[in-house]
């Protein structure tokens, strides 16, 4: 059997039942990974906000625990990277973000082992990689941002979204799980920053 890396091996009847009971799960990072390319990253930055948009950002605050929060619309990079820079890592929505990742973790691993995961995640993050550092280069550029620093941390943060999503649909999770609705508002062409205190701030 060929591996990622032109790796050959001979797999034993218990390897393969293992696969096996695996390939629902990576057919599902498949299908998944097969979306991405169609994404318009970072595509209405700025833009005023939808109610749709609008819609999915409250459905993920309610998800988080954060129900109260409003959701502040940033108009500009220069008021984007304040934000990104300021965020508080140690927040309660950062924990609890953790916690969800923890859990979601927790039940991809009854239907994935890790080593498979890494490889459906290799896959669906090379769908992605290059298309999101080039769209966040070239929409920086477009907006005449001379620090190339704010667009490498926009496209992390969207390719930190794409990990926790891939777990979620890994994992079997609901469509209205946090981590989808986050990777939904990268979708939409938007950078949702972050929850600062009792404020959501999307780019």
């Amino acid at each position: 059997m060929d591996l990622p890396g032109g790796t050959e091996t001979a797999l034993s009847d218990a390897e393969l039942e293992e696969l096996s009971l695996e390939m629902p799960a990576l057919a599902l990072l498949r299908d998944f990974a097969r979306l991405l390319p169609d994404i318009a990253w970072f595509g209405q930055l700025g833009t005023p906000l939808d109610q749709e948009t609008r819609a999915l950002a409250q459905a993920y605050l309610e998800g988080l625990g954060f129900p109260d929060a409003d959701l502040a619309k940033l108009s500009n990079w220069e008021d984007a990277t304040v934000a990104a820079e300021s965020g508080d890592w140690n927040s309660a929505a950062w924990e609890a973000e953790e916690s969800l990742r923890a859990a979601l973790s927790t039940d991809l691993l009854e239907v994935l082992s890790e080593e498979a995961f890494e490889i459906g995640f290799t896959y669906v993050a090379a769908q992605a990689d290059e298309s999101v550092r080039n769209a966040a280069e070239s929409t920086a550029n477009d907006w005449g941002v001379e620090d190339m620093e704010i667009a490498i941390a926009a496209a992390g943060a969207a390719m930190q979204a794409l990990h926790g999503a891939a777990i979620a649909v890994a994992a079997g999770a609901d469509d209205n799980h946090p981590f989808l609705l986050r990777f939904r508002l990268f979708e939409r062409g938007r950078w949702p920053i972050g929850v600062a205190g009792l404020t959501f701030n999307i780019f």
